[in-house]
This record gives structure tokens, C-alpha cells and sequence, in this order.
């Protein structure tokens, strides 16, 4: 069987009702662009809410000083003090599980350069702390261990800190002011952009801990003691190690609830990103939808078709064409028809998505593997929707085909 003459023999039998075959190949179309469309909007979703899940940190484990009751009413988060360096060292040497660890003291400040002035967040931290959270220098260099522990003037400036009060200024080795503080920047921080909550990363500026604590902040304790597991499925039992570890330090009864507590983000981002998956997974099944609309339009217009081609279909068979030469005939219209819709199905989604992608400034990611089931299964909707009446056709009796009018 030359299946090359069989298609050409099939393209050139769709020409004859243009109008018809066109707006058949228009259903396929719409629902192989739709379905390509969705799986690249999900993957770039999913990979907006992964993005969101690495900024978070390096396996990242978050102790926070926690509230107490006063007279019988709880305060808010860091309303302890018990919190203090010796906790954080004790979490570094005896927790496995934990590989990297920052003590942090933050509040809001209001930062001055020259005329111009800001209201952001410092974080006062240790190097390590770089590492943590994945912040990566863009301009000069971070501090040094040397620089905590003789509490070094110097700071590093997120983005946005440094935008408001440099603008196109070169920053390094220029002197601010955080609150009464002269603080010399050494370095710049690549930008994160905003947080699961919203929030601007890059507003924030980042000193030595003991710089805040005693310098700033006028304090002896932590609010946070930042923490890097050694892998992601360790994150949980190393909160709950470090979280007896704690109890045990502070020395709390049974009876006695925490003075800190063990933060989860990332359970946050899991979820949007699980939330993510089923959503695309949903929008899948409804763009699928309108595939198997367009296989019904395909197998309607077979139909039609083998009504009016039945005198021609006896002719064949009446010199001599097999049931499976009949049968294959109109099979190949059929695959022809969802061939073209696939092609143009490919063609309108990947347009599409790029276009989505520009609208909303998402970087969106084709799906090589959602082109090539796509194109697949369209031919699989003509071969299915197409099989019943080229059936019809093959079993047509030539002596009644002949006489049909």
C-alpha cells in the first residue's frame, strides 16, 4: 500500500468541500492549541512557585523567638529574650542534621545618604547566613566572620535600598546612616524580587549581628536563628531536634509551652506548587474536552461523506477494490483532516503562549513533550473517530451502492 498516494488521493477529496473540511480541521485546531497553551501556562506557573520555594533557602530551617503570657495575655512573636547566641552554636554542634547556622536580630529602620533617605528592614547576621537564604553578591564583596566578631560598621544593600538612595551612584565604600549608626557599604545584593507574602526581598539591608545587637538594636538576645538542613526531607525532623534541643536549654517543663517557634514556609510554597500541578491537570482535562468535540466533528463529516460518495464506493468496489482499500480510503481523510488541525493546532499554541507569556511577563516554557503528544493524539482522534465510518464504507454492498442516488 503506497500510503503517500493514499493521503495525497485524501487531501485532494477534503479540497473538494473546502468550507466543510476547514471549519472540521478548526475543532482539532482549537483544542491542540488550547491543550499546549495550558501546559505551558502550568510550567511556568510551577516554575514561578519553584522559583518562590528556592529563594526561601537552602533547606531552610527558621527557630523564632517566641511570645509569652503576661498576666494571662500572650504578646505577639519575639516577645522572649531567651533566645541568645549560646542556642544557635548549641544548634550547630549538636543537631547532624543541620549543617549551616545564623544567629539574626531585625527591626525597621530609617537609613540616610546625602539628601536622601529610606524606611526598610535591617537583618543583622553572620556570613553563613548568605549561604542560608541564597543571597548572592552583585556589587563588592559581603563582611567576614572577622567583621561579627569586632562588630564592623559595614553593610551590604539589597536592590531596592539601593536604588532609592544611589540610584545610577556607585555605592561600594560610600557611608550611611542607619539610625545613629555610620555603616559603610561593601557590598550589593542580586535581586529577589518579592516573597511568597508579597513582600520586597530587596528591601532590606544586611550587617554583622553583633553590629545590630549592640550598636543599633541595644540588645543581648536573638530574634531568629536561621538554619540550612542538610537536605530537604531533613528540614522537618532537624526543626523538631532542634525544638527539644531548645526546651531542653531553656529548661522548660512538660507542662510549659515553647518560648520560640519552629517556622514552616515552604509548606506555604509546596502547597501553591501541589495546588499548581492539580489546577494544570484540571485545565488539561477541559482543554481535552474540545478535542473529542472536534473528533466528533471529524466523524460527522465522514459520515456525511460516505452518504455521498456511496455510488463512487461502488464503482470502486465494482473493479475491484478490497474492503481494506475502501476502508483505508476514507481512514486517510480522516488522519488527514486531524493531521492539518494538529499542525495548525501546534502552530496557534506555541504563538499563543508566547503571547500569554508577553502579556503577563511570565518566561514561559514550551513543552517539547506537549507538542509531540499533542500532534499524537491528533492523529489518534482521527484514526478513532475516523474508523467507524470508513467501517461503514468498507461494508457498503456494491450492487446498492450502485443504485443509490
Amino acid at each position: 500500500m503506497n500510503y503517500a498516494a493514499l493521503l495525497r488521493s485524501a487531501l485532494v477529496a477534503l479540497l473538494r468541500n473546502k468550507m466543510r473540511s476547514i471549519l472540521t480541521v478548526l475543532g482539532i485546531t482549537i483544542g491542540i492549541a488550547a491543550v499546549i497553551c495550558v501546559v505551558a501556562i502550568g510550567k511556568a506557573g510551577q516554575a514561578r512557585v519553584e522559583q518562590q520555594l528556592n529563594n526561601l533557602g537552602d533547606n531552610f530551617v527558621w527557630i523564632e523567638a517566641g511570645g509569652r503570657a503576661v498576666n494571662g495575655v500572650r504578646t505577639g512573636t519575639h516577645g522572649t529574650k531567651t533566645l541568645v547566641l549560646a542556642d544557635a552554636i548549641a544548634i550547630k554542634n549538636q543537631i547532624p542534621l543541620i549543617k549551616s547556622v545564623s544567629p539574626n536580630v531585625d527591626a525597621s529602620v530609617q537609613i540616610i545618604y546625602g539628601n536622601q533617605n529610606w524606611f526598610t528592614t535591617y537583618r543583622g547576621v553572620s556570613p553563613e547566613y548568605f549561604d542560608i537564604k541564597r543571597w548572592f553578591i552583585d556589587q563588592g564583596a559581603s563582611f567576614s566572620q572577622d567583621d561579627v566578631d569586632r562588630a564592623a560598621d559595614v553593610c551590604v544593600l539589597g536592590r531596592s535600598v539601593r536604588d532609592q538612595l544611589f540610584g545610577v551612584e556607585d555605592p561600594i565604600g560610600k557611608v550611611i546612616r542607619a539610625k545613629d549608626l555610620p555603616c559603610k557599604v561593601v557590598g550589593t545584593l542580586l535581586p529577589k524580587g518579592l516573597s511568597v507574602s508579597g513582600q520586597d526581598q530587596d528591601d532590606t539591608i544586611i550587617l554583622p549581628y553583633t553590629t545590630a545587637q549592640k550598636k543599633i538594636k541595644g540588645i543581648t538576645w536573638l530574634d531568629d536563628i536561621l538554619c540550612s538542613a542538610v537536605s530537604q526531607e531533613a528540614v522537618k525532623i532537624a526543626g523538631q531536634e532542634a525544638a527539644a534541643l531548645l526546651r531542653d536549654r531553656h529548661h522548660l517543663r512538660p507542662e510549659e509551652e515553647d518560648d520560640f517557634n519552629i517556622r514552616n514556609p515552604e509548606d506555604i510554597i509546596q502547597a501553591q506548587l501541589e495546588a499548581s500541578k492539580t489546577l494544570t491537570v484540571l485545565l488539561i482535562a477541559i482543554a481535552s474536552i474540545s478535542l473529542i468535540v472536534g473528533g466528533i466533528g471529524i466523524m460527522n463529516v465522514m459520515l456525511v461523506s460516505v452518504t455521498e460518495r456511496t455510488r463512487e464506493i461502488g464503482v470502486r468496489v465494482a473493479v475491484g477494490a478490497t474492503e481494506e482499500a475502501i476502508q483505508l480510503q476514507f481512514l486517510g481523510e480522516s488522519v488527514m483532516l486531524s493531521l492539518v488541525g494538529g499542525a495548525a493546532g501546534v502552530l496557534f499554541g506555541v504563538v499563543g503562549s508566547y503571547l500569554v507569556g508577553r502579556t503577563l511577563q511570565w518566561p514561559m516554557q514550551m513543552s517539547l513533550e506537549a507538542v509531540i503528544v499533542a500532534a499524537l493524539f491528533s492523529v489518534a482522534v482521527g484514526v478513532f473517530f475516523g474508523y467507524y465510518p470508513a467501517r461503514k464504507a468498507s461494508l457498503l454492498d456494491p450492487i446498492e451502492a450502485l443504485r443509490y442516488e
